[in-house]
């Protein structure tokens, strides 16, 4: 997977609910906090956070990609901003929220299988 390539994975995998997929953009050694605050600091815990959103807030959301900005950092290493518009987002009670903004920001890394995050953190925007 090329460095551009990235937040279209991303993407794509949340909107498809695929918690492997999403688990698998980050290093075993990375760490995510996730849209709505959940922190994991190890592969089962990130496959557990974005499983726990893929069942409930998050079943039906997709995302729209926004502007977004990567910078090199090293040979090896890159800093990803990328901006998306949530929508299909669910309220408790199963109604849908408003779209919102959100930002991923990450730092990434290239191994011998792509890119994938050291750290991944997916924040709403006010």
């Amino acid at each position: 997977m090329s460095l551009e390539d990235f937040p279209r994975r991303f993407s794509t995998a949340f909107g498809a609910q695929d918690v492997a997929g999403l688990a698998a953009l980050i290093t075993a050694d990375g760490c995510l906090q996730s849209l709505t605050g959940l922190w994991a600091d190890t592969p089962e815990a990130v496959e557990s956070a974005f499983a726990a959103e893929a069942a409930g807030i998050f079943a039906r959301a997709r995302l729209v990609t926004g502007k977004g900005q990567i910078r090199p950092l090293g040979p090896d290493t890159a800093l990803l901003r990328q901006r998306f518009t949530v929508s299909g987002a669910l309220d408790e009670a199963g109604a849908e929220l408003p779209r919102f903004g959100a930002m991923l920001i990450a730092v990434l890394e290239q191994r011998p299988s792509g890119w994938q995050a050291l750290s991944l953190t997916f924040t709403a925007l006010p």
